[in-house]
């Protein structure tokens, strides 16, 4: 039995959930033989190199449970990318704490820091476990049947074009289309969950747009119109990351973070759905909505799904049993366990961390419509029970009155 301290940390963007899995590790940390104390990490890896860590350990039990269902980062963020220098001050903070087992919650980068972090340490003779829990609304993790974090912001998504879509129903004889744009980079697996909104043939959103498939602008405007037509109004949701065929984001920004990814929306660029909407304005001369919330869906506890929360904590405490058992250089999953036509049932799994931090996991071929401007009946029935019912809305007969 290898024995000593734990240490946690979240990286990159928020969650809903994201500190349900933080409880989740110091709960199953406590219960373990093997782990003497667990340690936060304070603005993540930063919090290891300025030393500034907290004891975990000595949080009350109140206290955990109140943060397990507290919104944001609680341990604080970042997104420091780790430099050759970094490492040699790492592991002298590691064994100044005693650290044998490494977690941390986040994303594709935040895998790649674990696995960087411990294979360093073993290298120079320092045994050290690392195990990493998954999260991200991007939902485009390999490996997992969807991250902690995804179904909670898909709610506050399809909860957003859900009521949205009835104002821009109503307005529509002043503002004549709407553009709502979500996050998600290179992945459309949240705008495509606005597609959960819809009740009936008609419903927004009208358009899904989706970075998997390259933007037509062509095929775009006509079905705008073809939508106007029909319905009177256009509800459109667009992921951030939309780009043309060539590569170039709809939304023209050329600024980069520190990982090389493009930011989406930064300062002296535009947005993808600011792009959009002078594009509708300048073909069809309407007047338009749109709307760019950012980080909202990764931090809104009121549209939290009590599902995430639970597989968000579970996901914590499997890391921790799996660390104890002499795993290591992995990442939690979720599988999915029920068979067609069964209600949802999920399991847990792992996925190498080298795998996670390299590859990423788009929406298959299968989800997405064939004009790629919307979403198969396969992706709802993979869609539904993450999201949840969402509430019933009343609709007032509007055919004309007899005189």
């Amino acid at each position: 039995m290898l024995q000593g301290n734990a240490i946690v940390g979240q990286s990159g963007g928020p969650t809903a959930v994201i500190n349900a899995s933080m409880v989740g590790v110091v709960d199953a940390a406590r219960k373990t033989r093997a782990i003497d104390r667990v340690f936060g990490m304070r603005f993540a890896i930063e919090g290891v190199l300025n030393n500034h860590l907290l004891d975990l350990s000595a949080e009350s039990n109140e206290t955990l449970k109140a943060v397990r269902f507290t919104p944001s980062s609680a341990l604080g963020s970042s997104r420091l990318k780790l430099q050759d220098e970094h490492f040699p001050k790492i592991l002298r903070q590691l064994k100044k704490y005693g650290i044998r087992y490494f977690f941390m919650i986040g994303g594709n980068d935040t895998m790649d820091t674990i696995h960087r972090v411990v294979e360093y340490a073993n290298e120079h003779g320092y045994e050290m476990r690392g195990v990493g829990v998954s999260k991200t609304v991007d939902n485009d993790l390999y490996g997992t049947d969807h991250t902690p974090g995804f179904p909670s912001a898909a709610r506050y998504v399809a909860l957003s074009i859900q009521q949205g879509g009835l104002l821009n129903r109503d307005m529509q004889k002043v503002d004549q289309f709407s553009v709502f744009q979500t996050v998600g980079r290179s992945a459309g697996w949240l705008p495509a969950a606005a597609a959960v909104a819809r009740r009936s043939k008609g419903d927004p959103p009208h358009i899904i747009l989706m970075p998997e498939r390259a933007f037509n602008k062509t095929a775009f405007l006509k079905k705008v119109a073809d939508t106007h037509k029909k319905y009177g109004y256009v509800s459109i949701v667009c992921g951030e990351g939309v780009t043309y065929k060539d590569g170039t984001p709809v939304s023209a920004s050329g600024t980069k973070d520190k990982f090389g990814n493009v930011e989406f929306g930064a300062m002296g660029g535009s947005s993808a759905a600011m792009a959009l909407h002078r594009m509708i304005s300048d073909k069809f001369g309407w007047r338009g909505e749109f709307q760019i919330v950012e980080s909202l869906m990764m931090a809104a506890q009121d549209r939290g799904v009590k599902l995430d929360y639970a597989e968000a904590y579970n996901c914590g405490k499997r890391a921790v049993q799996l660390a104890a058992m002499g795993e290591s250089g992995v990442m939690v999953t979720i599988e999915r366990a029920n068979k067609k036509g069964e209600p949802y049932k999920a399991t847990y799994g792992t996925a190498p961390l080298g795998k996670v931090a390299n590859f990423e996991r788009p929406m298959p071929d299968r989800y997405i419509a064939k004009d790629g401007m919307d979403v198969t009946k396969a992706f709802m029935d993979y869609i539904d029970p993450l999201v949840g019912e969402l509430p019933a809305l009343g609709h007032l007969n509007t055919k004309k009155a007899k005189p």
